[in-house]
């Protein structure tokens, strides 16, 4: 093995004053600062876990909305009146909503 086939070190620059150190150093020998050591991470896409979840929650919150601003839950009655543009429009909204999401994260846990 001549010379020209050994590795040369590595080399990594430190942080505070700029100067070339080594890579496995801790502490950067010019200016004796501690180096922080940085782990890079793939961050891993979402399964749908959490869409699913979401979206579960949305549904379970509109029936609950719709139940007792419907009129429903008689033994415990809302004090204010609820629009009706609530019940009819916006409450099925949600609901849908939710399921689309509740779809979607099914999707993506299929997909994974």
């Amino acid at each position: 093995m001549g010379p020209s086939a050994q590795k040369a070190p590595e080399m990594k620059r430190c942080a505070y004053c700029g100067k070339s150190m080594a890579a496995h150093l801790m502490q950067c020998p010019y200016c004796r600062e501690a180096v922080p050591q940085v782990q890079l991470t793939r961050r891993r896409g979402s399964n749908g876990r959490e869409e699913t979840r979401r979206g579960l929650l949305f549904m379970l919150l509109a029936a609950i909305v719709y139940y007792f601003a419907g009129g429903y839950g008689a033994p415990m009655r809302i004090p204010i009146e609820i629009v009706p543009a609530v019940t009819n429009y916006l409450l099925p909204l949600l609901f849908l909503g939710g399921l689309g999401l509740t779809l979607y994260g099914f999707f993506l846990r299929i997909k994974s």
